[in-house]
């Protein structure tokens, strides 16, 4: 009975109940869309900053983090990386030796960003830059980092090649520091150029193959000095990280997320997501006033009507409960039209996306070394559209708890004979 009291009242005053609704329907709306686009960027950026760096969890020696010398590998990394593969959150996994090194031509020097990988187990879905790559045949980009006869060449970055004076099929000296200290240099071949648009890979990056690498720093067959997890989930990422640091036990190796490895990322991503959720709060704040001034303006219109319904025999429980049952109402029904507006807009920018790249004057923007998304895309979490959805229906019902009790607390005898 109180249901069907509360749909009809609803609808007495049709304009007030319609502005109402578009109100918590546009306002839920825009918090999915928002949302979703804010999940599918940022999830774009860990993702692309895991193929770029460590993955979403690296095992490493433990000093490395602070103070990464090719000295602190990881004897055993073959052996990780076998038992992370065992973990049904870990999806791929991949041996790297990366670091620091100083490049020579016959004209300049300079200094480089290398990481040296194994082309049997990665491709661009864990090595991004493998997808910059260009070789002057064409072929596979990482058949061509090694020439007819098997041998290792290096791939360059197009402005670093530049730099240097060479092309494809001239010839650098790599100059490293071994696990001994001692410092070992190598001529290679240029075999590929890196084309990435972000000055900071073409400008500094250097990519090699792990095995010749390997040899060249007294480094046993299967050693390295990380292992890169990719996960199929990045959201994973520190419970695979505590989850392995249990397992691998000992001070010898750490398990560490990407958040671990790139703090300057998220840091920007948790300042982005906490300027978001205080967008979003306003929004259910501004949904919950007029919730409120709706309720509140009827309960105030209805007194002499409450009064009769009380002199009859409902009881104050019955009266707080037909506002909050109203109150529902409206939220539930606020939601359904907050889905069918949803569902447009999501699905374009899901499938087809907003190209913003005018907005970035042309050029690549990067933080901490990770190219921000020129096309923006949605793909809401299901936990998050639960959440917002959970806090709407909640704040229809906060904004409707005074109004409620205002209507419990009339008195017949004198509302009776209000006019």
């Amino acid at each position: 009975m109180l249901l069907s009291m509360a749909w009809r009242n609803l609808w007495r005053r049709r304009r007030r109940t319609l502005i109402t609704l578009s109100s918590i329907a546009f306002g839920t709306m825009l918090s999915w869309l928002f949302t979703g686009v804010g999940d599918a960027n940022w999830r774009a950026m860990i993702d692309l900053a895991a193929r770029l760096g460590g993955g979403h969890v690296a095992l490493q020696h433990p000093a490395y983090l602070d103070s990464p010398a090719l000295s602190r590998s990881l004897p055993s990394a073959e052996s990780l990386r076998a038992r992370a593969l065992n973990d049904p959150e870990v999806l791929r996994a991949a041996p790297r030796i990366s670091g620091q090194m100083m490049l020579a031509s016959a004209a300049r020097n300079y200094g480089a960003v290398f990481i040296a990988f194994d082309p049997a187990l990665e491709d661009a879905t864990t090595l991004s830059l493998l997808d910059a790559m260009h070789a002057e045949t064409g072929a596979d980009p990482r058949a061509a980092l090694f020439d007819a006869r098997g041998r290792g060449g290096i791939a360059l970055g197009a402005r670093l090649a530049e730099r240097l004076n060479v092309g494809i099929g001239d010839k650098v000296v790599w100059t490293l520091t071994d696990k001994q200290g001692e410092i070992v240099q190598e001529a290679l071949r240029v075999r590929a150029l890196l084309r990435s648009g972000s000055p900071g890979v073409d400008g500094a990056m250097a990519l090699l193959p792990i095995a010749p690498l390997r040899e060249s720093l007294g480094y046993a067959p299967g050693e390295a000095v990380q292992v890169a997890l990719f996960l199929r989930d990045q959201r994973a990422a520190q419970r695979v990280a505590d989850r392995l640091q249990v397992q691998l036990g000992g001070s010898a190796v750490s398990a560490l997320p990407w958040h671990d490895l790139q703090p300057e990322l998220a840091g920007y991503i948790a300042m982005e997501v906490a300027s978001s959720d205080f967008l979003e709060a306003v929004v259910m704040l501004l949904v919950a006033a007029g919730i409120f001034n709706t309720l509140f303006v009827s309960v105030m219109e209805r007194r002499r009507e409450f009064g009769v319904l009380r002199a009859i025999g409902f009881a104050p429980a019955q009266l707080t409960g037909l506002v909050m049952v109203e109150s529902a109402c409206l939220g539930l029904t606020g939601v359904a039209a907050a889905a069918l507006l949803f569902l447009a807009p999501y699905y374009y920018l899901r499938e087809v996306g907003l190209d913003i790249s005018g907005l970035m004057g042309g050029g690549a923007a990067e933080v901490a070394g990770v190219a921000l998304p020129s096309v923006l895309h949605a793909d809401l979490y299901a936990g998050s559209a639960v959440l917002i959805t959970a806090l709407a229906l909640l704040a229809t019902l906060l904004a409707g708890l005074y109004p409620a009790w205002r209507a419990g607390r009339v008195d017949p005898a004198e509302t009776i004979r209000l006019v």
